[in-house]
C-alpha cells in the first residue's frame, strides 16, 4: 500500500460520518453522542469528537481515531480498516496493492469452488455417504453441515483437479497457490492434497475462505499410513494458521457480547458447540495459542477460557502441556493485550472426554464448566504442588523453582503478591525466602539472562541518511501527519533508545495512543520486549521490528526514524527522562481534557433536564477532574526542576505544539 495513505484518508474522511454510518448520533455542543456499538447501555455514553478526529466510550472505556472505529466494528486487523476507509475517501492506493487485492479476491474465488465441489461430493454422491454418515453418527445435524459447509475429498490422486480443471477450467498453479495440490516427485503435474477426508473450511474474521483443514477418515479394515490425523492447508497468501481461528467469523459477535472466548483445539469441538448454541467458541487449530491468535481474540474479549484436552504434564500426544500454559502467561504478560491473567482460565472436563462430547451429554454441565473454569496461575501451582513431596525440604525447593518462572512474568504487582500469598500457604515457605527467590536472576549465560540489551551500539544503525537516500525514499512530513507530534516524539525516543522502553510500558498502555497507527507500532514494540520464561525482557531488534510491520506502519516507524534532529542518544540522561516525561504528561492532558469536555457537555443536558441530583454528580467529577489537573501541572513543574540542575539549557526550549495542554520541549522537532 502507497505509503502516506493513513494521513490523507484522515484528511478526506469526516469521523461523524463514518461512525454515524453504524451509530445513531445527537448533536452535543461541540461533539456527538449515541450508543455504544460495542457493549450493551441504555444512556449514551458514546462519543465522537470532530476537532480531535476522535472517539470514546465512557462506558466500556474503548475510544480511538476513525481507524480503530472500523477495526473494532468490522473485526479486521490495521491494515484491512486502511483498505476500508481509503476505497471509502477515494484514496488510490498503489498498483501493487491494487494487483495483490485482486489476486487474492481470485485465489478466494477458488478455494470458494473447492469448497463448493467437497460440499457437493459429501451431501450429495455416493462416495461421500460413509463420510456423511460418520458426520451424523457424531452428533451433527443436516442444518449445521449445510451452515458450515462441510464436505469429503473423495480418493484419487487428482479428483479434485482434474474436476475443477475441466468443468471450471481453473488454472492449475492457482490450485498450487491457493494449497489445494501438492506437486509430483516427478515434477509433472500435481497430487491433491486433501484425499479421503471431511473437510472444514476454515474463514477469516470478515467470513473469507482462507484455508480448509481435513480429517481423515480410516475406512473398515483400513491399516495403511495415510498421513496424519488432522492436515491444514499450508502458509498461502491467504492463509496463516498462526493468526487464524476457527469460527471467528460466527463467534467475534457473541465473544464481544459476552466478554468472554472459548477457545477449544479441533473443529468438531467448535462446530458442536455452535449447534448447541454457545456461540462464542474458536478452534485454535493446534495445540498452543499464537501472539496473532491471541491478538485476533483480543480485539473481541478481554476473558479466555481454555477447554483444551489439558495433560498438564505433556506426556500425552494432541494435548496442551504445562509449557504450553507457562508459554502462554508470559505471551499475555508482554503483550499489553488488556487481558489480566486471572481472566485466562482452564476448563476441568470430565477425564477422558473432548468438549464435543460433554456438549452433547450434558450442555448444563458443559455451561457449568466454562463458568467455574480455574484461572491458569491457580491452575498451574496446583499442578506443580502434587509433582512434589512439599514435607521434605527437596520437594518445596523444587515446588518453588517450578512455580517462580511464571510468578515473575506476571506484570500486576498485587495479582503477583497475591499468588505469593498462595504459593506461602501450599508450600508452607516463609515470605520473605520466597521474595529472595522471586528476584533472584538466573546465572549469567543460561536461557533468559539477556534481554536487556537493546542500545543503539548493539543494534544495526538506521540513519536518516541511508533511509532518504534509498530508492523508495518516504514523503517523510506526509507519513507523520497520521500521528499527533507528541505520539511522534515518544515513539522517536523509544526507537532510539530501547532502554527506556519498558518504562514507558509500564505507565502507557497501547491503546492510550490516540492515533491507530501510533498503537499499532507501539504494540509490536512492547511485544518484542515480552519477558522470556525467566522473566527477563525480550531483547528489541530493529531489523526484526520492521519486518514484522504491514507496509503502513512500517513507513510510520521509518519516518519517524529518517526524522530531522538530534539523536536522542546523544543527549544527556536527564534531558532524555524529561523528554520522555513531557510526552507522557502531554497524553495524559488530553485525556484529563477529553473527561473534562463530555462532563461539561453532560451538565448542560442535565440543566436542561432540570435533573439536580445529577448536575450535583458531574460537579463533584468536575472537582475530581480539576484535582487531577493541579496534580499533572505539579508534576510536569517537578519534571522540569529535575532536569534542570543535569541540563540548565533544555528547559529554555521552545514548547512542543500541536496539542492542548502543551507538551513541553521535544527532541529533534522538524
Amino acid at each position: 500500500m502507497a505509503v502516506g495513505v493513513a494521513a490523507e484518508v484522515k484528511s478526506k474522511l469526516n469521523i461523524v460520518d463514518v461512525v454515524g454510518e453504524t451509530v445513531a448520533l445527537k448533536k452535543a455542543g461541540t461533539t456527538f453522542k449515541g450508543l455504544c456499538p460495542f457493549h450493551g447501555e441504555k444512556t449514551p455514553s458514546f462519543v465522537v469528537t470532530p476537532g480531535r478526529d476522535s472517539w470514546h466510550c465512557f462506558g466500556c472505556g474503548l475510544g480511538g481515531d476513525v481507524f480503530s472505529f472500523v477495526m473494532q466494528r468490522d473485526g479486521v486487523p490495521f491494515a484491512e480498516a486502511l483498505k476500508t476507509l481509503a476505497a471509502k475517501a477515494g484514496v488510490e492506493l498503489d498498483e501493487r496493492s491494487r494487483a495483490q487485492d485482486a489476486r487474492k479476491a481470485h485465489l478466494r474465488e477458488v478455494l470458494d469452488t473447492a469448497i463448493a465441489f467437497y460440499h457437493t461430493v459429501l451431501t450429495a454422491h455416493e462416495s461421500g455417504q460413509p463420510a456423511l454418515d460418520y458426520l451424523h453418527g457424531r452428533g451433527f445435524t443436516g442444518e449445521t453441515i449445510e451452515k458450515f459447509q462441510l464436505g469429503w475429498a473423495p480418493a484419487g490422486w487428482d479428483t479434485m483437479s482434474r474436476t475443477l480443471q475441466a468443468r471450471r477450467g481453473t488454472d492449475p498453479r492457482d490450485l498450487a497457490e491457493v494449497g489445494l495440490t501438492t506437486p509430483r516427485p516427478n515434477g509433472r503435474g500435481a497430487y491433491d492434497r486433501f484425499r479421503e477426508r471431511i473437510i472444514f473450511p476454515i474463514r477469516d474474521a470478515s467470513g473469507n475462505a482462507v484455508g480448509l483443514g481435513g480429517r481423515y477418515l480410516l475406512g473398515e479394515g483400513d491399516t495403511g499410513d495415510h498421513g496424519p490425523k488432522y492436515l491444514n492447508s499450508p502458509a498461502t497468501p491467504l492463509f496463516d494458521k498462526s493468526r487464524t481461528l476457527y469460527l471467528i467469523d460466527r463467534a467475534k459477535g457473541p465473544m464481544r457480547k459476552a466478554g468472554q472466548a472459548v477457545i477449544v483445539e479441533g473443529y468438531t469441538d467448535a462446530l458442536i458447540a455452535h449447534q448447541a448454541g454457545f456461540d462464542n467458541v474458536v478452534a485454535s487449530l493446534g495445540t498452543a495459542l499464537t501472539p496473532g491468535q491471541v491478538a485476533l481474540i483480543t480485539r473481541y474479549a478481554k476473558r479466555i477460557a481454555l477447554a483444551y484436552d489439558v495433560d498438564a504434564a505433556g506426556e500425552r500426544a494432541g494435548t496442551l502441556g504445562v509449557q504450553a500454559l507457562e508459554g502462554l502467561i508470559r505471551q499475555l504478560a508482554g503483550s499489553d493485550s488488556g487481558v489480566e491473567l486471572d481472566e485466562v482460565r482452564v476448563v476441568r472436563l470430565p477425564d477422558g472426554q473432548d468438549p464435543d462430547e460433554v456438549v452433547l451429554a450434558s450442555p448444563d454441565l458443559w455451561r457449568e464448566e466454562v463458568r467455574t473454569a480455574l484461572p491458569i496461575v491457580d491452575y498451574l501451582i496446583d499442578f506443580h504442588a502434587r509433582q512434589v513431596d512439599l514435607r521434605t525440604p527437596g520437594g518445596k525447593a523444587r515446588f518453588v523453582d517450578a512455580v517462580m518462572p511464571t510468578l515473575r512474568a506476571v506484570p500486576n504487582p498485587v495479582m503477583r503478591d497475591g499468588y505469593l500469598g498462595k504459593l506461602r500457604q501450599v508450600s508452607g515457605v516463609e515470605e520473605r525466602v520466597l521474595l529472595e527467590v522471586l528476584h533472584r536472576r538466573p546465572a549469567p549465560g543460561s536461557a533468559g539472562s539477556s534481554g536487556f540489551g537493546g542500545s543503539p551500539s548493539s543494534e544495526s544503525r538506521i540513519s536518516a541518511d541511508s533511509v532518504l537516500a534509498s530508492p523508495d525514499a518516504l514523503p517523510v512530513n506526509e507519513v507523520l501527519r497520521a500521528v499527533s507530534p507528541v505520539e511522534a516524539e515518544l515513539l522517536r525516543l523509544i526507537l532510539f533508545l530501547p532502554d527506556q522502553q519498558l518504562r514507558v510500558a509500564d505507565e502507557l498502555g497501547p491503546d492510550m495512543l490516540p492515533s491507530t497507527i501510533a498503537r499499532e507500532l507501539y504494540r509490536a514494540i512492547v511485544l518484542m520486549r515480552a519477558p522470556d520464561e525467566h522473566g527477563l525482557p525480550g531483547r528489541f531488534d530493529r531489523g526484526r521490528l520492521l519486518e514484522s510491520l504491514d507496509d503502513e506502519t512500517r513507513a510510520l516507524a521509518l519516518a519517524i526514524y529518517a526524522k530531522e534532529g538530534p539523536d536522542p542518544a546523544s543527549l544527556p540522561p536527564s534531558r532524555v527522562v524529561y523528554a520522555i516525561e513531557n510526552c507522557l504528561l502531554s497524553l495524559e492532558a488530553d485525556r484529563i481534557e477529553e473527561r473534562s469536555e463530555y462532563n461539561q457537555a453532560e451538565q448542560a443536558e442535565a440543566e436542561r433536564r432540570g435533573d439536580r441530583a445529577a448536575i450535583e454528580q458531574l460537579l463533584a467529577q468536575e472537582r475530581e477532574i480539576n484535582e487531577e489537573r493541579r496534580s499533572l501541572d505539579r508534576r510536569r513543574e517537578q519534571a522540569r526542576l529535575l532536569a534542570r540542575p543535569a541540563d540548565r539549557s533544555a528547559t529554555s526550549a521552545t514548547p512542543a505544539t500541536g496539542t492542548r495542554a502543551g507538551s513541553g520541549p521535544l527532541v529533534g522537532r522538524s
